[in-house]
């Protein structure tokens, strides 16, 4: 049911999530993009980047991929397209297929079982000393170039295309990152006039785990490289280009910084705490930098005067007065309307409501109860009387033939039973017993009560009010106390049939110990046969009519205590389907409320209170339109009883296709996401009077919760910072209030530089903080990670490819 219900709310919120974006305004790139993934450790990036990419761009269609990586983890080295798995896709079903034709893969030398003292080292010798690599990579890049060439009718310019490479700081594979970007801009050059080429440097402390030190080194060493790559005077020159014939032609770089723009993410922040979101925060990160640099720039961003991005500028701001270029960092926050949450409180409070509609049921007292169950005194001795034979049977026992022909004078001593044994033996009670006992008894055994009561139930359950098994649970409870419990009262008339059987019997044992003499039936003297005759007469009609009567009493006995068992039965039903929708509605809350507690608290405010009062008003709206107790019909739920009988599984089925076909279709769940926040926020004022949140007071929370959740993913010594300079960028329709309210927020204060994406948009707000002018001295991962270098280093570990001669000082 877990399962089912996640399942639900995922399906809600991507068909959400598309529904609105059909109103909201894509933007679209200038020039074609590449994304080039290095290492095996960066694969589960692919997946997520191009997500990003798809959803913000109108023309992420052509995007193209490349993914760098171990031959034995990806491809066999012929270029060939890779099939990575892509890890945290949001929509991952959808875009699967069309993805992977778009992401071709690069086999590199293996790094599997390879000794870490000399994992880098050896790669690097393998990688120029095996040409398959170098031609392998050839291959994959003309193919690639010429792939992009296919899509070229989705730009507006084929001069410059913006190569963004991906790697991760503690990957063996990026020692191999300058000859990775040199060649891959040595082929894209000769397709494009430009090649803008950034690098996204992703530091993962969460993975760390055990081999923090180890971990750690590597991730040193590669920045100890990518410094050098990045210092104006860099220079690289060495055969890269592979013809068909294996000819190699030299490609050379510099001087100068080998990347326009590097960009540090890692999955702690600037606060020094864990991401809640792991690196997925990162990845939107890339998607909205590539967005930020490479748009599309609209004539309504001229008219709203609000400026946009300007790589130049930023470049600029983050170099330090030495002119010593910068590294950048970035933030990144969405505010979005919580559909996933949404879906699980309007399920958990739509099942709270037929529950409760459920147990409301009629208010019907014990003789109503027994009434229409056939439980009354008067009905269960009515049934019990129609069970045995016609009593004028008995009339037909006087022709039993008689053991000889005893006088009247021999039987005058003797008491009735003597008298019964001396006329009949035990023909009459065998006679009793074969035509009277034995067919009441397999009348009572035919009676199937749970039977009878099916049609009756089922009636009832679609009456309104309904009768469920919540009220016969409470029915057929055993009450000692009495109250309305059919059970305790049929146990009470059991009771007193015992009792009244009981006398029977003992008035039965004294009239066969009363003498014949004693009798009052008529004499005929003279005529002994006669008086005989009346004697039998008199002896049945006395002795087998009061056995008459005892034999219904203990039928009607035995009825009830098959009625008793029937009752049983139907408690510990009606018992299971009480604590099966108990449970059932309590998973549906924990899932509620735990979906709620991943977000943030200005946006998952008030949304069980909330949605309460919405699902509420739409279902009785429902109810007044279409009739009271329409969820319990076949168009709707049908008989919760019989759902509950295939499991509690079927009813979630059920009452989720409910949700999404009668509830969240409703117009209620269809308000602009600034507008259902509001009344979110204040949903509890007219309940506890609190005071009302005003629009002005929900986007200063929303503008400080944005603020809060962009902070820059990287964790610094702020105070070793030669310039810090910021950029903030919201995307979202710039003329909505809460974006004129943001524009004028800390206006005269402000010393960052804010612009906006203008797009169309209902379904929320985004938020990118951009933050450069740092050195990797000033990082803390730097500065904790070179004692561990160093460390590493004079215990013979061959961290890097190249020489110490051609490494930069070490900071």
């Amino acid at each position: 049911m877990k399962a089912q219900a996640l399942t639900y709310a995922e399906q809600y919120a991507i068909q959400e999530e598309a529904q609105r974006s059909k109103g909201d305004g894509r933007s679209s790139i200038h020039y074609p993009a590449l994304f080039l993934f290095l290492g095996d450790k960066v694969a589960p990036a692919i997946g997520p980047v191009l997500d990003g990419c798809e959803r913000k761009w109108d023309n992420a269609g052509g995007i193209m991929a490349l993914h760098a990586a171990s031959a034995g983890a990806e491809q066999a080295g012929d270029g060939s397209q890779s099939q990575p798995e892509y890890a945290g896709s949001r929509n991952r079903a959808q875009a699967e297929g069309s993805r992977r034709e778009r992401v071709m893969g690069i086999a590199l030398p293996e790094t599997a079982g390879r000794d870490p003292r000399t994992v880098r080292q050896d790669i690097y010798r393998e990688f120029h000393e095996d040409s398959r690599f170098l031609a392998g990579m050839n291959r994959s890049l003309r193919r690639l170039s010429n792939s992009i060439a296919d899509y070229g009718r989705l730009y507006s310019s084929f001069d410059v295309i913006h190569l963004s490479i991906i790697t991760r700081v503690d990957d063996p594979l990026n020692v191999l990152l300058p000859e990775v970007a040199l060649l891959a801009r040595a082929v894209l050059s000769q397709s494009f006039k430009s090649v803008q080429t950034d690098l996204y440097a992703l530091i993962n402390e969460r993975e760390q785990g055990d081999n923090f030190g180890y971990s750690s080194s590597v991730g040193l060493a590669f920045l100890r490289e990518l410094d050098g790559m990045q210092q104006a005077g860099y220079t690289l020159s060495a055969p890269l280009l592979v013809t068909e014939d294996g000819l190699s032609i030299p490609v050379a770089h510099g001087p100068s910084a080998l990347f326009d723009l590097v960009y540090l993410l890692s999955d702690k922040n600037e606060r020094g705490m864990m991401s809640a979101h792991g690196m997925d925060d990162n990845y939107e990160i890339i998607a909205h930098i590539s967005l930020l640099k490479n748009r599309v720039r609209p004539a309504t961003d001229t008219a709203t005067g609000h400026g946009g991005y300007n790589n130049m500028t930023f470049k600029s701001g983050i170099r330090g007065s030495s002119g010593r270029q910068g590294y950048a960092s970035a933030g990144f926050s969405a505010v979005r309307r919580p559909n996933r949450q949404i879906a699980l409180a309007v399920l958990y409070h739509a099942f709270h409501y037929l529950a409760a509609k459920l147990q409301e049921g009629g208010a019907a007292g014990l003789r109503e109860r027994q009434a229409l169950l056939g439980l009354s005194a008067d009905s269960l001795r009515e049934r019990a009387a129609s069970l045995l034979p016609d009593e004028a049977g008995i009339e037909e026992m006087t022709g039993l033939m008689s053991h000889g022909r005893p006088s009247y004078s021999e039987l005058k001593p003797l008491s009735l039973r003597e008298a019964e044994t001396l006329l009949f033996g035990d023909g009459g009670q065998a006679y009793f017993r074969s035509n009277f006992a034995e067919v009441s008894a397999r009348r009572v055994a035919d009676i199937d009560p749970a039977r009878e009561w099916a049609a009756v139930l089922s009636a009832q359950e679609k009456a309104v009010p309904p009768l469920t098994f919540y009220q016969l649970a409470e029915w057929t409870a055993e009450q000692p106390g009495g109250g309305g419990s059919v059970l305790h009262a049929l146990r009470q008339h059991m009771a007193g049939l015992r009792a009244a059987i009981l006398s029977a019997q003992e008035e039965l044992e004294q009239l066969y110990a009363e003498s014949v003499e004693r009798q009052p039936f008529q004499r005929v003297p003279l005529l002994d046969k006669r008086t005989v005759r009346n004697f039998i007469h008199y002896l049945f009609a006395q002795l087998y009519g009061r056995k008459y009567e005892l034999l219904r009493m203990e039928s009607e006995l035995a009825l009830c205590l098959r009625y008793d068992a029937a009752l049983e039965q139907l408690h510990a039903e009606s018992k299971a389907k009480v604590q099966t929708m108990e449970a059932l509605e309590e998973e549906l809350h924990s899932l509620a409320l735990a979906s709620i507690g991943r977000t943030s608290e200005t946006v998952d405010q008030n949304i069980m209170e909330y949605y309460r009062n919405v699902t509420e008003e739409v279902m009785r709206d429902i109810e007044a339109r279409r009739g009271p107790g329409i969820f319990f019909s076949d168009r709707f739920l049908g008989s919760v009883s019989e759902l509950l009988r295939q499991g509690g599984a079927v009813v979630a089925e059920r009452l989720i296709e409910l949700c999404r076909r009668e509830l969240l279709t409703a117009e209620a769940f269809a308000l602009p996401f600034e507008e259902e926040l509001l009344r979110r926020a204040n949903v509890a004022a007219a309940y506890d009077n609190r005071e009302i949140v005003s629009r002005e007071e929900l986007f200063k929370r929303l503008y400080r919760s944005l603020e809060d959740e962009a902070c820059i993913n990287v964790r610094l010594f702020e105070y070793t910072q030669e310039h810090r300079h910021e950029e903030k960028y919201f995307f979202g329709d710039s003329s909505s209030e809460f974006l004129r309210y943001a524009f004028g927020a800390d206006e005269t204060t402000r010393i960052y530089r804010l612009g906006f994406v203008h797009e169309q948009r209902r379904s929320g707000i985004e938020k990118l903080n951009l933050m450069g002018g740092f050195h990797l001295e000033d990082l803390l991962y730097y500065r904790n990670g070179k004692v561990y270098y160093e460390t590493y280093a004079t215990s013979g570990y061959r961290l890097h490819g190249i020489t110490e001669e051609q490494l930069p000082e070490l900071r």
